[in-house]
């Protein structure tokens, strides 16, 4: 049953404790385990990356079989439904439509004495993408992850995602790899393959960027690769803080929570109240749209654990709260959302109004799902187009220019003990004689 808490130091305590779900115990094991099968991998290559999907997943796949061939992304279009089809192309056109809009743009300026300043954006060459596996299957992911690096014009988007347990990948999850123009797809998981992006193989190629959620044994190989590639971000499990005032809906509150809790055994799932009433009614709602729920068992554990109803004095109270957790998924059931968003600092994406459940930001509104979480919205932004680029700063002197600003320049060099960044200068501005 989902607790109730009325004292506010005692709800700021559990939503830190619920912040920090993910570094629970055994993570030195799981370090230790991580380190071994990157190592492994970066020396034994596909050897390595067949052996512990053997060992983990359970799945003995030929070497030959790693990489999806094109005649199965061909035959899943004949296994998924029409309407399965339809909606997959219409949330490509969405997400697409709305990254297009955030493409950075190369610049210059022109200052006096001619002297030219910018920035060139240029695609990362490689970017990979993991997409989780194992209690579903997640299109959405495999498109809110390629069309970003699709529009950046990534030359190489290539996915890795486990296998089934028949050795097959999910056929909505190859047709939204197709749609949303990734070049190539390996079916592996877990660390290794993380590793095997980070360093490549004989078959799976070295990226730049790897990007995607995945599990704790995932997240720990992103970070430990870091440096070596480029990451999104290091994703926690999944979360919702939902804040409602006595308009809300017990019934929406309630499956909110619910479409949260249902991801994970550690998702949470948090409900901030101004209104007693509606706390009570939320918990009551909970517990009824449980008892026939299919996935009752997981999304109970979920509930239990790391789900909370915080009843506060005010809004204001509410949104100081909210922004302590910096939740990835806000929902603000509230008369005026608008007015409350002045009072918000930290989230990953915001959902405004009673009819804007999360949903349509998972599937298809346009704005990415794959958000900071545990706290990480306080200083990082949604995986979007700027995750598959980098930027290369420009800069031209004339002459001119560089003789009106090179005593500083000097004098700065200097100060530092750095005598040829000072002669870089000074020979340009006065070249030195040349010996007889």
């Amino acid at each position: 049953m989902l607790r109730i808490i009325t004292d506010y130091g005692e709800a700021r305590q559990e939503l830190q404790r619920i912040s920090d779900r993910n570094y629970h115990e055994h993570i030195e094991e799981k370090w230790a385990l991580v380190r071994e099968i990157i190592a492994t991998v970066r020396k034994e290559g596909d050897r390595a990356v067949l052996a512990y999907t053997q060992k983990f997943d359970g799945q003995v796949i030929p070497p030959e079989k790693l990489k999806v061939s094109g005649s199965e992304i061909d035959a899943a279009y004949q296994q998924i439904s029409p309407d399965l089809l339809s909606a997959i192309k219409l949330a490509a056109k969405k997400i697409e439509a709305f990254h297009q809009q955030r493409v950075p743009k190369s610049w210059v300026q022109f200052a006096e004495d001619n002297v030219v300043l910018g920035r060139r954006y240029t695609p990362v060459d490689r970017a990979g993408l993991y997409i989780p596996g194992g209690r579903a299957s997640y299109p959405s992911t495999v498109l809110m992850n390629a069309i970003p690096a699709k529009v950046a014009q990534v030359p190489r988007i290539v996915m890795v995602t486990p296998p089934g347990k028949d050795g097959k990948i999910n056929p909505a999850v190859l047709v939204a790899a197709s749609e949303a123009g990734v070049t190539e797809i390996y079916r592996v998981g877990g660390a290794q393959a993380i590793a095997a992006l980070a360093y490549g193989t004989e078959t799976i190629p070295r990226v730049d960027v790897i990007t995607g959620p995945g599990n704790i044994y995932v997240t720990l190989a992103k970070k430990e690769v870091y440096g070596r590639v480029g990451i999104d971000s290091l994703a926690g499990p999944s979360e919702v803080l939902v804040i409602a005032d006595h308009t809300a809906n017990p019934v929406y509150v309630a499956v909110d929570l619910l479409a949260q809790a249902e991801h994970d055994p550690m998702a949470a799932a948090i409900l901030i109240t101004t209104s007693p009433n509606l706390a009570q009614q939320v918990q009551s709602e909970v517990e009824k749209q449980l008892e026939h729920h299919p996935r009752r068992t997981l999304t109970e554990k979920a509930i239990a654990h790391y789900g909370l109803i915080i009843v506060t004095e005010s809004l204001q109270q509410a949104a100081e709260l909210s922004n302590l957790f910096a939740p990835e998924h806000l929902q603000l059931e509230v008369e005026s959302p608008w007015e409350l968003l002045e009072h918000i600092r930290h989230a990953g994406a915001i959902f405004m109004g009673s009819s804007s459940p999360e949903a349509v930001g998972d599937y298809l509104a346009g704005p990415n799902h794959t958000l900071p979480t545990s706290g990480a919205a306080r200083y990082a932004s949604a995986l979007g187009v700027e995750t598959f680029m980098k930027y290369s700063s420009l800069i031209e002197y004339t002459p001119v220019a560089l003789q009106k600003v090179s005593k500083a320049i000097v004098d700065l060099a200097m100060a530092e003990g750095l005598p040829s960044h000072a002669d870089s200068v000074k020979y340009r501005i006065k070249p030195p004689e040349k010996d007889n």
